[in-house]
């Protein structure tokens, strides 16, 4: 028999990550099963419901924030992979993964890129991994609801990231992450709310720039666009080591671009 398996929550900077395995039951057929990121919430959690009453075993499992902080984040999807292939009530005698890597597990495994839209097995584990995940970060919104997590799911929306820029961190917010870590790094601590919020904002725009892919002329514009949006920032004693991690970021991507741009 063969369990699909698949994992939700490696991209937000807040929050556990999740896994799920499924064994299909081919006399019970599952219609509609389709990469669960295609599918409407609603849709998601009916099609929830019929996998867990239909399939011949399943199983869900996770990874805290903890774990990614200690592990990072693709050694904790691995972990929980395995703890859902492991929780199934039937051993599989074959596992299909979602993505270009395997868990160690106690059966043969199968990495398949794109799998959760081709695959209807890991489709249903991307579906349960999916509604499970969301469903424990409804209930941390119950405990942290300054911070939005009912809608965003603790992903990086622009809401979330204001949030983090004027309370901090929280305890289930990743460290490992850098849009996290920094908090931990220079003083964004120590300085006034509205100063603290448009630094976080600073940062958190010069990451993205600093990890898209854009012509060097382009790169050059778009750093000096921040420098000038964020001139109050730059210009603050308080935000001193901060904008010097901001410099550092830019300064370093631009030289790997160039790099590239040699070869």
């Amino acid at each position: 028999m063969i369990c699909g398996v698949d994992e939700a929550g490696r991209g937000p900077i807040a929050g556990p990550v999740y896994a799920a395995a499924v064994i299909l039951d081919p006399a019970r057929r599952v219609n509609g099963l389709a990469d669960s990121k295609v599918l409407t919430p609603e849709r998601r959690e009916v099609l929830a419901g019929r996998i867990k009453e239909r399939a011949v075993a399943w199983a869900v499992a996770h990874a805290s924030v903890e774990e990614i902080d200690r592990i990072n984040i693709l050694r904790a999807s691995l972990l929980a992979m395995r703890r859902a292939v492991e929780g199934l009530k039937i051993k599989p005698g074959e596992a299909w993964i979602d993505g270009n890597m395997c868990p160690d597990l106690p059966c043969p495994a199968r990495a398949i890129v794109d799998g959760d839209a081709t695959h209807k097995p890991i489709s249903a584990a991307s579906i349960l991994a999916k509604t499970a995940r969301d469903a424990e970060m409804c209930a941390l919104h119950d405990r942290f609801p300054q911070y939005g997590f009912d809608q965003h799911k603790g992903y990086a929306t622009p809401e979330h990231l204001e949030a983090v820029g004027r309370l901090g961190p929280c305890e289930i917010h990743r460290r490992s992450f850098r849009a996290v870590g920094v908090f931990y790094q220079g003083n964004l601590f120590s300085m006034a709310e509205s100063l603290r919020t448009r630094g976080y904002r600073l940062y958190c725009e010069a990451m993205k720039l600093s990890s898209s892919v854009k012509p060097l002329a382009d790169f050059d514009y778009r750093a000096r666009r921040l420098k000038r949006e964020y001139a109050d920032v730059f210009a603050s004693r308080e935000a001193v080591s901060h904008v010097d991690l901001v410099r550092t970021l830019l300064r370093d991507a631009r030289a790997q671009w160039k790099d590239k741009t040699k070869t």
